[in-house]
């Protein structure tokens, strides 16, 4: 077997990242093993059948307040100037169910406005702005507090309206069942910005995320095996790792599921995966913008048109994608997305990484590898900080 000085499990943002830093700046030999035929983990990107470039694993968007990462990740692509918006479709009011609103999200004083009429909403809003100072998010747990029972009956209209439908839908809950704290985080925006990301850094790859990353994993001294699942390769015993039954001293990233490294002993670490719904449709445009949510009604929680967020022309064709979240069952084709955060589950990963820590030279890296919810950016910075450490 060829000698590596470093092993990388996964080719997405974790993996790539690192591997372009060992590979660029320490000189050494790195193998990327990747279970998918293809590179970018689930920011993949490709054209359909119709020629639509679409985002096969979900929408993802780019932003950012770390100019260190924005400018590691500008090495590798140029960028389009892109301003995600995103507006809640819910029913109108009884006795006309085939009108539907749609106003912002975050809820803001626009929402205010199309919710409760133009003039009531801009009282409403001037009130809010009043208290709280304009250009504030301003959560539902301190509108709630307010002594004024308008303004605490505008944090329950964004509970109902925006949040807890969907919320159950996202993570099959009660009303009961979500986390209080998650609740008291919903916030309402107190400006007409209609934007849902006021970072810095803001955009998508010109050309997409998979040309990005292709770039990212083209050096000399980076090997990528595409299809291969790495864990039929690895054996971890007594702190020492071997790779192709040979002992492996060199660095090991791994950025996949912590329990499944293991082989589940502590059993199965709990998450939600999602269905998606692709549709192709014959026209040059199905909807406002590129997400619109769905947090009242409808067993998805929000639909996705592509062309809007990559500003692709082809004109007469679009494609959409309807999302729906459920239970993650382990089952071969499911993908898990998010981690069920809360103490019992963390308790459980806590084993997980014990058990890693009797590896000196192993490293978990990533949304599914320490078992949080992290953005792009989030996994890009935590990548670059740990290779600072390596190299």
């Amino acid at each position: 077997m060829k000698q590596y000085d470093a092993l990388i499990v996964g080719a997405g943002y974790a993996g790539a990242v690192t591997a372009r830093r060992l590979a660029e700046e320490a000189g050494k030999k790195v193998l990327v093993l990747e279970r998918r035929p293809h590179v970018a983990g689930n920011a993949y990107d490709c054209p359909d059948s119709a020629g639509v470039l679409i985002h096969q694993y979900g929408p993802h968007i780019f932003h950012t307040n770390d100019k260190r990462v924005y400018d590691y990740l500008s090495r590798f692509t140029s960028w389009r100037d892109y301003q995600h918006t995103v507006v809640a479709n819910i029913p109108g009011e009884s006795g006309t169910p085939n009108q539907r609103l749609q106003y912002p999200v975050p809820f803001n004083l626009d929402s205010l406005e199309i919710a409760f009429g133009p003039q009531e909403g801009k009282r409403l809003g001037d009130k809010l702005v009043a208290a709280y100072g304009p250009e504030k998010k301003v959560t539902i747990l301190e509108l709630r507090h307010n002594p004024d029972p308008e303004i605490a009956a505008i944090a329950d209209y964004v509970y109902e309206h925006v949040f807890v439908h969907y919320t159950m839908k996202q993570w099959g809950q009660t009303p009961e069942e979500i986390d209080p704290n998650t609740t008291a985080r919903v916030p309402v925006f107190l400006s007409r910005d209609p934007r849902y990301f006021q970072d810095a850094y803001q955009g998508m790859p010109l050309e997409g995320y998979t040309p990005m990353f292709e770039r990212m994993l083209d050096h000399p001294n980076i090997t990528v095996e595409l299809g291969v699942d790495a864990l039929k390769r690895l054996e971890l015993a007594d702190g020492v790792i071997k790779l192709d039954s040979q002992a492996f001293d060199g660095t090991v990233i791994y950025t996949g599921q912590a329990d499944e490294l293991f082989g589940f002993r502590f059993g199965p670490l709990p998450y939600r995966t999602l269905d998606f719904g692709f549709e192709t449709l014959p026209r040059d445009v199905y909807q406002t913008h590129g997400t619109v949510n769905y947090t009242v009604d409808q067993p998805y929680t929000r639909i996705t048109e592509f062309k809007h967020l990559t500003g692709q022309e082809l004109p007469g064709v679009t494609t959409i994608m309807k999302e729906y979240s459920r239970a993650y069952t382990g089952a071969e084709v499911e993908i898990p997305y998010y981690a069920i955060i809360n103490p019992e589950n963390n308790a459980l990963y806590a084993k997980y990484a014990d058990l890693a820590a009797q590896y000196p030279n192993l490293h978990l890296l990533g949304r599914l590898a320490e078992y949080k919810y992290y953005n792009m950016d989030a996994i890009a910075a935590r990548a670059l900080a740990l290779a600072d450490a390596l190299v």
